[in-house]
């Protein structure tokens, strides 16, 4: 999933100073998981910033409206009567979520209430751990189901560093060392073996620094008559 968490509210009240009505739009996926853009978090922060606005005599309005995804045409159509009669939108969602709103609705600021930190797994309450950069090249198989990409802090692809001590990484007591996570998983798989085939140099050139990515699928392609082209403004 996509973590997020919210921006200070210092933050937020100086992007919405130059707004009178605005719209808190959340996100009933990944943003409602990190507990920082679901229907509660939206209640919860309008409710904040209705307070700080009449404390200082100010007469701002906001709405609430929290939709199944952000990042799907079909969810944000159904918000088009509410974002006629706003200034603004205030996204507690990620950051694909904020750039598909101002897509769609391209005649209206779209400001990010929060902050996109990674992709990661929800370990337990409240605590939420990255497990993948979107490398474009997975090689989990190799490493029995463990990113040394992500999880390692040298991104290391041929065995763990010297710094490593006792099963923890040299940066920190509490992170665990990806590569002594893999050697014991594939000690346990009885793959150790496989570790003796060295890796070559990472090819980057599918991740972000190749420039924005995109995959196009052409068996789920829609007609030309029903696709929506790459930047269109859906007006």
């Amino acid at each position: 999933m996509i973590v997020v968490q919210q921006k200070p509210l210092d933050r937020i009240r100086e992007m919405i100073a130059d707004y009178d009505k605005i719209l808190i739009l959340g996100c009933g996926t990944c943003a409602t998981v990190s507990f920082a853009g679901g229907e509660k978090e939206v209640q919860a922060l309008a409710s904040i910033l209705r307070m700080a606005d009449k404390a200082k005599g100010g007469s701002k309005q906001f709405l609430e409206h929290t939709i199944k995804r952000q990042c799907e045409w079909e969810f944000l159509d159904e918000i088009e009567p509410m974002v006629k009669e706003v200034d603004a939108i205030l996204s507690l969602g990620c950051g694909i979520g904020v750039q598909a709103i101002a897509q769609r609705f391209p005649d209206v600021p779209v400001l990010p209430g929060l902050d996109t930190s990674f992709m990661g797994l929800p370990q337990e309450q409240g605590i939420w751990s990255e497990m993948c950069v979107a490398c474009g090249n997975c090689i989990l198989d190799l490493t029995a189901g463990i990113c040394p990409i992500a999880r390692c802090s040298k991104s290391l692809l041929n065995g763990p560093c010297g710094g490593s001590h006792d099963g923890k990484c040299e940066v920190s007591p509490d992170l665990p060392c990806a590569w002594q996570l893999i050697i014991e998983r594939l000690t346990k798989l009885g793959r150790l073996r496989e570790l003796e085939d060295i890796m070559p140099p990472k090819d980057w050139s599918t991740s972000a620094a190749g420039g924005v990515r995109r995959i196009v699928r052409s068996d789920l392609r829609l007609t030309s008559q029903e696709a929506t082209p790459e930047g269109d403004e859906r007006k």
